[in-house]
């Protein structure tokens, strides 16, 4: 299946990541591992889920359909 990954960089260092295998965010550096705890607990992570379910799931349909068009 498909992986989705939405990552989040302060200062060009990757702080945060939504990875879709997981479920949840998950915190790279001491600011990202407090923030991460905080999403997975608040709204942003049922924005998230949302958007996962809105673009993969779209898209993935997408893709399937068209791969079925060439065989």
């Amino acid at each position: 299946g498909a992986e989705f990954i939405d990552s989040y960089y302060f200062n060009q260092v990757e702080d945060i990541r939504f990875n879709s295998t997981v479920g949840k965010y998950v915190g790279y550096t001491e600011l990202g591992l407090k923030n991460a705890e905080a999403w997975n607990k608040g709204s942003e992570l049922a924005q998230e889920l949302g958007e996962l379910e809105r673009v993969c799931k779209h898209n993935a349909a997408i893709y399937y359909g068209a791969v079925l068009d060439k065989t």
